[in-house]
């Protein structure tokens, strides 16, 4: 688990029912007339569900690397995103500077002209001489004279000004040329990293939907073998799924390993996820009760994910690949409390609740180690 912290694409992640894949028809999958000859002996009947129980296996891998692939390309795909709108905000900002500082070199480049031409009113290139050789009196000279050096002090100094502003104009101009081109070159960056997002979304949801179709048959499968129903053999795979994940939680208590690496740093919705950190608190404060915890549990619960994620479905560690609300690591520990963990805020709760139950026994017991080793 970790500690607290976005791109948003347009498909939904939903399970896909109805869908007949053509994967259960390829050569591997057993047909109800399989299964129905494996109930000849107790050693093919064995035989049949050790073959159901590892094609199940096999479908679950298949759609959790589907989902996972899909979270990783979503958050390339908000980082890509976030480092476009900076380059963008850059460059605007370059932009804007590069106008100021070219409507002031021309406004310079104005008074300079006129400080010229009044100059040159004073008796051409060379004023100073000029007075001299007039048969003005001393007085109106020596005003004139002061006039001249004021003015000329004037125009020099608009000169240099004016020189200085065409200096940061072509300054100016440079960078925002290098900016425009760093953000056109992410601007494609984020539009492949969308569309490798986007792909990757595909196949997890037709990799989603082969899991569920088939899963369906196989679990049907194994209850008429096994003389039960589809939903106690479903559970069952769950209720094993749950005591693996807990069985592994322990291993890295003993070896002080701890299952996270630090704050959840961004989000990287996948399409279909709902963030309702309210909603998803209140879901949570109805389910604890099943573990007896009441609210000075829920308040542990509280601080203890809004540091890991904030209660967003949605939270991912860009540099550990800790995913949702609880931060699993991997995120694919969730699947054993649904299919549908990469976009369900309560699934996430459910495997979270789960975790900390099987490895501290309560949020507050939790809370504690994730405040004294910031993980939990």
């Amino acid at each position: 688990m970790t500690g607290m912290v976005a791109a948003t694409l347009v498909a939904a992640l939903i399970p896909v029912a109805g869908v007949a894949p053509a994967a259960f028809a390829a050569s591997g999958y057993p047909s109800w007339n399989d299964v129905q000859a494996a109930k000849a002996s107790q050693a093919a009947t064995q035989a049949e569900v050790g073959k159901i129980n590892g094609l199940l296996a096999g479908l679950q891998v298949a759609a959790n690397a589907a989902s996972l692939e899909a979270i990783t390309r979503a958050a390339e795909s908000a980082a890509a995103q976030a480092r476009l709108a900076t380059a963008t905000r850059d460059a605007d900002a370059l932009a804007s500077q590069l106008s100021r500082a070219t409507a002031s070199a021309n406004a310079l480049g104005e008074r300079s002209a006129l400080l010229t031409q009044q100059l040159i009113r004073f008796g051409g290139p060379a004023p100073s001489l000029s007075l001299f050789l007039s048969e003005k009196s001393s007085p109106t000279l020596l005003y004139q004279l002061g006039a001249i050096t004021q003015l000329t002090g004037q125009a020099a100094a608009l000169v240099g000004a004016a020189r200085e502003q065409r200096n940061l104009v072509h300054s100016l101009g440079a960078q925002a040329d290098v900016a425009r081109k760093v953000r056109d070159a992410l601007a494609a960056t984020a539009q492949k990293n969308l569309a490798a997002a986007q792909a990757a979304q595909q196949k997890a949801n037709a990799e989603l939907a082969v899991q569920q179709e088939n899963g369906r048959v196989l679990y049907a499968q194994l209850a008429s073998l096994k003389n039960t129903t589809a939903t106690v053999e479903r559970n069952y795979a769950a209720g094993v799924a749950a005591r693996q994940a807990a069985e592994e939680a322990a291993r890295q208590a003993a070896e002080n390993q701890g299952s996270g690496s630090g704050p959840a740093d961004s989000f990287a919705p996948p399409p279909g996820v709902t963030v309702d950190p309210a909603a998803a608190q209140n879901y949570a404060r109805g389910a604890i009760g099943a573990y007896g915890w009441g609210g000075d549990q829920m308040s542990c619960l509280v601080w203890l994910w809004n540091r890991e994620s904030g209660w967003r479905a949605d939270a991912y560690n860009s540099s550990s690949g800790a995913y949702g609300i609880p931060q699993s690591l991997p995120a694919t520990k969730m699947s054993s409390a649904g299919s549908d963990w990469v976009t369900n805020a309560n699934t996430q709760i459910n495997w979270g609740l789960g975790y900390i139950s099987g490895r501290y026994g309560s949020p507050c017991a939790a809370w504690a180690h994730e405040m004294s080793s910031n993980w939990y």
